[in-house]
């Protein structure tokens, strides 16, 4: 019990930084990210022994919070409780206003995509998974992969450019 701890948490601690911003970046404004990392680690460490490399620690953390959360939202489409939006607070006393401001905008425009788009964008852009090691994590094929990254790519960048916000008719009257 003790040795499959200390080898979890050995292989965890490296990671901890890059696991929680996805779980950041990955529910923002759906639910608290900590419930996430929590339940997605609860099941990590159940299943550890099924671990099959030690180099893919980080991508079995993905997958399982990729289910974990399906299984959220499945639940959450059962329950049909509506539920208010819930605010990212991101403390951290080493980033400049601007950055913070940036981060925010990011994570609002990251959010207006669709799960599979939203979710290839953080693995490959945020955490620096390859197009083959998302396949996996997401079991789709390569050309699923590269399409949901090009159609967000594109969608992103819709939303964050200015003259994108200001589109209107020019009026010639």
């Amino acid at each position: 019990m003790k040795d499959k701890q200390d080898a979890f948490l050995k292989l965890y601690e490296p990671v901890h930084e890059r696991f929680e911003r996805f779980c950041r970046a990955r529910v923002y404004q759906e639910m608290d990210y900590r419930d996430l990392m929590n339940d997605s680690l609860v099941v990590a460490y159940e299943k550890f022994d099924s671990l099959r490399s030690n180099e893919a620690f980080l991508s079995f953390l993905f997958s399982i919070c990729v289910r974990v959360l399906g299984n959220y939202h499945q639940k959450k489409r059962e329950t049909r409780i509506p539920e208010g939006k819930m605010h990212l607070e991101v403390h951290d006393q080493n980033t400049n206003p601007q950055a913070h401001a940036d981060i925010h905008y990011l994570y609002e425009a990251l959010a207006q995509l669709s799960e599979e788009q939203r979710e290839s964008i953080l693995l490959f852009e945020i955490s620096g998974f390859s197009i083959r090691e998302i396949t996996v994590i997401q079991n789709v094929s390569e050309s699923a992969v590269k399409q949901r990254l090009k159609r967000g790519r594109e969608k992103l960048m819709e939303i964050l450019t200015y003259e994108a916000s200001l589109k209107t008719v020019p009026n010639h009257g």
